[in-house]
């Protein structure tokens, strides 16, 4: 597969997930409020336009990431997904557990 048709996966996966959130959206316009930690990226995201993976629920940019990945043959499945983006997971718990030492200082000191 060359670098052209690797674009045009991309552009078509973006519009299709896109769509996805935008569809879970207007079925169920809490779903922007309701919110998970991905199991891909670590990020709290909302529910809209996220995706179970057998054990694995992805948010709206993982899924991207994910479709992207098994149409371009990256990734064969979520689990190679899982196993890719274990670093990113790692810096967002890094950062959570700042942010939480942060605020239990700031709680302190008030």
């Amino acid at each position: 597969m060359n670098k052209e048709e690797q674009l045009k996966i991309i552009e078509e996966m973006q519009l299709v997930v896109e769509q996805m959130r935008l569809d879970d959206l207007e079925e169920d316009s809490s779903l922007a409020e309701e919110m998970f930690e991905c199991s891909c990226c670590g990020k709290t995201k909302s529910l809209a336009g996220s995706i179970q993976y057998g054990k694995y629920r992805l948010c709206n940019d993982c899924v991207l990431l994910a479709e992207t990945g098994f149409a371009i043959g990256k990734f064969k499945n979520a689990d190679d997904l899982i196993k890719a983006m274990e670093d990113t997971r790692l810096e967002e718990m890094c950062e959570f557990i700042k942010n939480e030492e942060k605020r239990r200082i700031i709680k302190c000191k008030k």
